[in-house]
């Protein structure tokens, strides 16, 4: 989720990743993992051993391929299945952060990055009204074949080692600050939201500006502690949060600054 800066103005740019929904932790936007949450639609709301087996580090997108294959296989619909995603909750003080930032539009900008897929993203936002709050979405594309299953794609190939095979944030991140660029737009901050180790990367990214977020007691945390403890910290400032709300105050803060 990124937040940013006003067209004219110096101003702050959100990047959240929303994890929203992320790949193997609980994500930033809901306190559940959207890709997981899924499985409640699976027999007995759980998958097979064997298909659990099957999954690869670094491979989550293909894997979730064929869970949807397999929940197909199952009868399970679409409707079914936007029904369920549809009732997935919301981090705490996370509807008041987005309702925040979507009455404050001419002072920020605000993304997603998410190894989710475009259509849980798309039937989650919708179904809280919170669409109009994200200038543009950055997730694995997917959609229902004519046989009715759900199909998802890598979101783009890349070569940083320290990603899963579909997604680098980073890469998602210099490329659209690279595009905005091109338009004029600049930003003077950029506040990084995230929970989970694949956001890690797009963190030693940011600059002695900028500031990450990480979720309290989650991975992205631990590992920015691990390397403050080995000397070698992130560049960037570093403010850890365990509910949106105090998200919301800081942007509150640089508002008035």
């Amino acid at each position: 989720m990124l937040l940013p800066m006003d067209r004219e103005l110096p101003g702050t740019q959100f990047f959240s990743n929303v994890q929203l929904w992320d790949d193997t932790v609980p994500p930033l936007v809901s306190d559940e993992n959207s890709d997981t949450w899924i499985v409640k639609c699976a027999p007995e709301k759980k998958l097979p051993n064997g298909l659990r087996n099957l999954y690869r580090p670094g491979h989550w997108t293909e894997y979730m391929g064929r869970v949807f294959v397999y929940l197909g296989d199952n009868g399970v619909k679409e409707e079914e299945m936007k029904r369920t995603m549809t009732t997935i909750p919301f981090t705490a003080g996370m509807v008041d952060l987005l309702g925040f930032i979507g009455e404050n539009k001419q002072l920020f900008d605000c993304i997603i990055v998410s190894d989710s897929n475009t259509v849980f993203i798309d039937w989650i936002l919708k179904a809280a009204d919170l669409h109009n709050v994200f200038d543009e979405v950055f997730t694995n594309p997917a959609a229902f074949s004519s046989t009715g299953y759900l199909t998802v794609q890598n979101f783009h190939a890349h070569h940083c080692a320290k990603c899963p095979k579909n997604l680098c944030k980073r890469k998602v991140l210099k490329e659209f600050l690279d595009k905005q660029s091109e338009r004029g737009v600049s930003y003077t901050q950029i506040v990084y939201i995230g929970d989970g180790g694949n956001d890690l990367c797009p963190v030693m990214f940011l600059k002695k500006d900028d500031i990450a977020m990480p979720r309290q007691g989650y991975t992205l945390e631990k590992k920015i502690s691990r390397l403050a403890q080995d000397l070698s910290p992130v560049e960037c400032s570093v403010l850890v949060w365990s509910s949106a709300t105090e998200i919301m105050s800081y942007l509150k803060v640089l508002i008035k600054e």
